[in-house]
């Protein structure tokens, strides 16, 4: 193991509070919201999740890039973090399967990360004042012109980030001759979401996220799917009008996460978001409707308003997440439709939920 020279870096909070580290190796500045992953492994998962764009992410375990990095465990095309924030990177790695080391993995996408973090009390610190804008830096000296920065930054709240990582255009998964044909609208979509349904025996069409109901319907689906993704939920207009069409005509409908809050939207109720969200691979909900306990992948800094959900007619909660009693799926009473705030392809992470694409497939050969 060689002797790292580190040059300094710092955390910049938008409240201004400050935090010290290390440059991992790229120079530079990054600007995003901050916030914390509870996963234990993952960390390439994590970092090319769609849903992550545009967050300054900060892991809670102690040591990142000793596993190094496998081609195969990609949740998209390219690192979709803005930074990356570390208690101890590990420039080494032991692992049989690993095609390389983070280290290369990050320089390659042009990835700022800082090291040497205090993380357990950066951590803290956003758990009790939420997550919010922040900028790492190796520009240690200049603290007044990245606050100016840090100030024009966009707020999470009323972002649309769907378009940044959406398909530009239409393509297809799996077997065409196979008997179930899906239309997915793409706001941020997984990869293993997408293995997941084609290993259910399903040809799936994704579409970009301004797509129209027309645009989906033309591939003659069996069922909808209406992705994960970053961002607000609220200035996705498109993708909401989708979803009341789909519900207009009593489609199978299936949502996850960014598309489960755009399912609520198109039923009227709203969304807010969260003081710090949840993130991580170990969150409890509870399965209303079998009484079962279920660990969950979670990723969302958006949630669902609760008392208006109750009080739909023909809405009905069917999952709850146990810390905060947050609502963690639903399904309509009158229509083939539902969904969940959480990761039922769950990689990585627990196969607790995997039952729901089941779900999803039954739904349709019923309809």
């Amino acid at each position: 193991m060689k002797y790292q020279k580190l040059k300094k870096a710092l955390i910049l909070l938008a409240d201004g509070t400050i935090f010290h580290g290390k440059a991992v190796g790229k120079e530079g500045s990054a600007f995003g919201e901050v916030c914390f992953n509870t996963g234990m492994t993952g960390y390439q998962e994590i970092f090319t999740d769609p849903s992550y764009y545009g967050q300054l992410m900060v892991t809670t375990n102690a040591h990142i890039g000793n596993y190094g990095v496998n081609n195969e465990e990609v949740e998209s095309d390219s690192v979709k973090i803005a930074g990356l924030i570390c208690k101890n990177f590990s420039y080494d790695f032991s692992r049989d399967a690993a095609d390389g080391s983070l280290e290369d993995f990050l320089n390659t996408n042009n990835l700022l990360a800082i090291s040497d973090v205090d993380t357990r009390a950066l951590v803290a610190y956003i758990r009790d004042n939420g997550a919010m804008n922040a900028v790492i830096s190796t520009d240690v000296d200049n603290i007044e012109a990245l606050k100016k920065q840090l100030a024009d930054t966009p707020n999470m709240n009323g972002l649309e980030l769907a378009s940044k990582v959406s398909t530009k255009e239409a393509y297809t998964v799996g077997d065409e001759n196979a008997s179930i044909r899906i239309s997915a609208l793409d706001i941020g979509i997984k990869k293993n979401i997408l293995r997941n349904l084609v290993k259910r025996g399903a040809y799936v069409k994704v579409f970009p996220y301004n797509s129209k109901f027309e645009d989906l319907e033309a591939f003659k689906p069996n069922g909808y799917f209406l992705s994960n993704g970053p961002g607000d939920p609220e200035p996705l207009i498109e993708a909401q009008e989708v979803a009341k069409e789909i519900i207009k005509r009593d489609l199978p409908l299936f949502g996850i996460c960014l598309g489960h809050q755009v399912i609520a939207l198109a039923n009227g109720i709203s969304t807010y978001k969260m003081h710090n969200g949840h993130r991580g691979i170990n969150h409890p909900v509870k399965n209303l409707i079998t009484g079962k306990g279920e660990i969950t992948s979670q990723n969302h800094g958006f949630a669902i308003n609760r008392e208006e959900t109750e009080a739909h007619s023909d809405v009905e909660i069917t999952h709850v997440h146990l810390n905060d009693n947050t609502v963690a799926g639903v399904k309509m009473k009158s229509k083939n439709v539902f969904s969940v705030q959480y990761h039922p392809e769950a990689s990585p992470g627990p196969h607790d939920s995997s039952y729901l694409f089941d779900e999803f497939i039954k739904n349709i050969q019923k309809n």
